[in-house]
């Protein structure tokens, strides 16, 4: 069974019914800051882009090591890979492909192509707009 386990592509490995997510919360484009949180047993085909939104709203609310990210009006997600995909280049977030932000908060995370070892991007969309105009960060100087 473990070898049957271990050769099972992490995208496959668990059901669409209880798939993990990586959420990439953003708090500043231009200091590269972000943390990640892994959100476990996600129903895919039935969890919304809002039920995710709220839910990784709430961890950073409420659980210890999220103060700094408390000002922060998280409003946006966009994907950032899915299991045995590319990374993108920028370390922060993809500025290409902007067909996968994920505007409408009644979409199922499943008819958007989400499945297990997912990573999606949660941040604040002004904040992302003047970083694609501008794609500056403190790195750069």
């Amino acid at each position: 069974m473990e070898s049957e386990i271990s050769s099972t592509l992490a995208n496959l490995a668990l059901p669409r019914t209880s798939a993990t997510l990586t959420v990439r919360v953003i708090k500043s484009f231009q200091f590269r800051t972000e943390r990640n949180l892994v959100l476990h047993n996600i129903d895919l085909e039935t969890t919304t882009v809002g039920q995710l939104k709220d839910a990784a709203r709430q961890v950073v609310l409420s659980q210890p090591g999220w103060k700094s990210y408390h000002g922060v009006p998280l409003d946006t997600l966009k994907l950032y890979t899915k299991a045995h995909g590319a990374k993108e280049t920028n370390l922060i977030i993809n500025l290409d492909n902007n067909d996968w932000i994920f505007d409408d908060d009644g979409q199922i995370l499943a008819h958007l192509g989400f499945e297990n070892e997912t990573e999606v991007s949660f941040f604040n969309r002004e904040s992302y707009e003047h970083f694609r105009y501008n794609p500056k960060t403190t790195w750069d100087c």
